[in-house]
């Protein structure tokens, strides 16, 4: 069976590498960012949240390094013989690997290629072998279990566990977990087996933080509210016309603020790959425009920037 599975995998691959587009493999340069973090100036009494691009977002955490769904190359897509089939980057990631601090903890909210990108993530373990801790969504971690991971853990909603100091709780979303089509995933009925995919709330030192993964708009975040949440990281972008699996900015703000109750709101998922057809400017204008009508405060403008909380 095993065997099989691997056959029809590597047909569908190389088939789909047979169609693949010029845009796709477009050489054409990435922008660059508008802004540039530093972390070497970051501090261990306080929160310091930078987006490097799309998911990816480094978090120090009073002293503990945590990087959410790394995707750092040129390419979001199938990864194959060393290569990677699939959309172009839009704009630079705002770090590059050698710049990023060695994480401590390294989250992954689910299988999708634009978050659980192998490329990247076989780079980081094999600069930092045997020393991360990576946390990632039920029935997902066989995608990169051969790495060399410190430990490698998945989490199912409502669980939580423990790492350098910081508790972390999974929580549900509304989205879809299968990495390829013909897998099960929970979106379709597959409860047990099927992939999962999570947000995830981290605690330390009384302070805590959303990382909201990717998500269509939903009421589940409304059992937060008495959380006390200080930071909600949210997605915004790719919602036209998939906004059975993506929110859109003013959703975003609505879960953050009205059902999370966040005092500061980080967006993400926008901006880096073109995956919705709303324009690329969109979701960041879209996001500046509405946030004089919510009890929030944004924290971040744009890819690059960075947030700081002091205690």
């Amino acid at each position: 069976m095993k065997r099989r599975k691997f056959i029809r995998n590597i047909s569908l691959l190389s088939a789909a590498g047979l169609f693949l587009t010029d845009k796709v493999f477009a050489k054409e340069a990435p922008l660059p960012v508008n802004f540039k973090p530093n972390p070497s100036e970051w501090k261990n009494d306080e929160i310091n949240i930078a987006w490097v691009g799309h998911a990816t977002v480094l978090i120090n955490f009073y002293g503990t390094i945590i990087l959410t769904d790394p995707v750092l190359y040129q390419n979001i897509g199938l990864y194959f013989w060393g290569l990677t089939f699939g959309p172009s980057r839009l704009t630079e990631p705002a770090l590059e690997l050698q710049e990023i601090p060695k994480p401590d903890i390294l989250l992954l909210s689910h299988a999708h290629m634009d978050h659980m990108d192998y490329k990247t993530l076989s780079r980081i373990t094999s600069e930092y072998p045997g020393q991360i801790d990576c946390i990632t969504a039920q029935n997902t971690k066989d995608v990169i279990e051969d790495l060399n991971w410190k430990t490698l853990q998945e989490i199912d909603w409502e669980e939580a566990t423990s790492l350098h100091g910081i508790k972390l709780k999974a929580y549900q979303v509304k989205h879809f977990g299968w990495r390829f089509p013909w897998e099960e995933d929970r979106s379709k009925g597959f409860m047990k087996f099927g992939r999962s995919y999570n947000s995830i709330l981290m605690e330390k030192n009384g302070k805590k933080i959303l990382f909201g993964g990717d998500t269509a708009y939903h009421q589940m975040f409304k059992k937060l509210k008495d959380e006390n949440v200080d930071i909600a990281i949210m997605p915004i972008g790719a919602y036209r016309p998939w906004k059975w699996n993506h929110c859109n900015p003013e959703e975003a703000l609505i879960m953050a603020c009205n059902h999370i109750r966040a005092k500061y709101f980080i967006p993400i998922h926008t901006k880096t790959f073109r995956q919705g057809i709303e324009p690329v400017e969109e979701p960041l204008k879209w996001l500046a425009e509405s946030e004089k009508n919510y009890e929030i405060e944004i924290g971040i403008k744009d890819i690059g920037g960075t947030f700081t909380l002091k205690s």
